[in-house]
């Protein structure tokens, strides 16, 4: 089963989101979906950057399909696409 993160990740909820989804990774996810995130800020880059980290500390592989235009925005600004290995996808448009 695919991590799967509830519709909203801003600075309101993301120390809960980032904590469920190391529990996650720790568990040998190797996939999070991102299609439920409705709501999304900054803190949403900042989560994946960190899940990306911890899982590279790990040795484990990580991706993330399904990013809404929002969040594919956020990381265009910040140009950490290629770090996080996620590109806008043209299915969206």
């Amino acid at each position: 089963m695919t991590f799967r993160p509830a519709s909203t990740l801003t600075f309101h909820n993301a120390q809960t989101v980032l904590d469920d989804g190391l529990r996650a990774i720790a568990d040998g996810q190797s996939q999070i979906d991102l299609s439920g995130l409705t709501a999304v800020d900054s803190a949403a880059v900042a989560t994946l950057l960190a899940w990306h980290r911890a899982a590279h500390q790990a040795g484990k592989p990580l991706s993330f399909k399904n990013l809404s235009p929002n969040l594919e925005s956020i990381v265009a600004l910040y140009g950490v696409g290629d770090l996080l290995h996620v590109h806008a996808d043209a299915s969206h448009h």
